[in-house]
């Protein structure tokens, strides 16, 4: 809990310190790469303070340009885990509650983050339709398919979105396997525990293979890919097979 404590401190003061000179340099200058540097060296920093050791594997498998990262989502800290790994500068299409926090908001959209309105669904495609064109811009995404954490830890099913999205811009899709942070954060709690995670890049997929009516064969590739990267007690637990015809003899 004093962790915790300690890292939400920290976080406070960055944001309320240090954050408005960076969205000041970046309107002068029209470039948020330095901004988001120096944020993920923060969020580095917050990890150290609540005991989160991260380790790194499959670096060789991102490709260059631009590519969506698709990762599972067990936790609030996956971000915290997953973003500072990624040797590139990321968006991400994130919920509209977030935007709502003062000067950080102003500075996520500095960065090119995108909010969702999941309420309302012509406000959330035109959310889809920025994040899209920032993808051929060249700006990398990452994105949680499952639209949600999971509750035991286990694989959930993907939504389709990311995958026409993938396609439409026609970039790979790299899967991401998350694992640990579940035992670090649970759903409902607030204070982090301190422990290991290993953030697996897998073999990229590449969208522009697949046409729109394939996007269901891309988003199974994917989640398999992903579900490959992940041990036993994450993946998704596998169908029951019952007969056709139960009575027949």
């Amino acid at each position: 809990m004093l962790r915790t404590s300690a890292a939400i401190l920290f976080m406070a003061i960055a944001i309320v310190l240090f954050l408005p000179w960076l969205i000041l340099w970046t309107a002068v200058t029209n470039n948020a790469d330095l901004m988001y540097s120096l944020s993920m060296t923060s969020v580095r920093i917050i990890a150290r303070i609540v005991g989160i050791r991260v380790h790194v594997e499959g670096l060789e498998n991102i490709p260059p340009g631009a590519c969506i990262f698709a990762s599972n989502h067990v936790s609030n800290v996956d971000p915290i885990a997953l973003f500072p790994a990624v040797p590139r500068r990321l968006s991400v299409i994130a919920k509209k509650e977030l935007f709502r926090i003062p000067i950080l908001s102003f500075g996520m959209r500095q960065a090119g983050f995108v909010p969702l309105d999941r309420s309302d669904r012509k406000k959330a495609a035109e959310s889809v339709d920025k994040a899209l064109r920032q993808l051929k811009s060249g700006l990398s995404f990452v994105v949680f398919p499952e639209g949600t954490r999971s509750l035991d830890g286990r694989l959930g099913a993907f939504k389709k979105g990311t995958f026409l999205m993938a396609i439409q811009a026609g970039v790979p899709v790299v899967p991401v396997s998350l694992i640990g942070t579940q035992h670090l954060l649970r759903k409902g709690h607030w204070a982090v525990q301190p422990g290991d995670v290993t953030v697996r890049f897998g073999a990229p997929v590449d969208a522009s293979l697949y046409k729109i009516d394939q996007r269901s064969e891309l988003l199974t590739r994917v989640q398999a890919k992903v579900s490959e990267g992940l041990p036993p007690e994450q993946r998704p637990l596998p169908r029951e097979h019952h007969p056709a015809n139960p009575g027949a003899a």
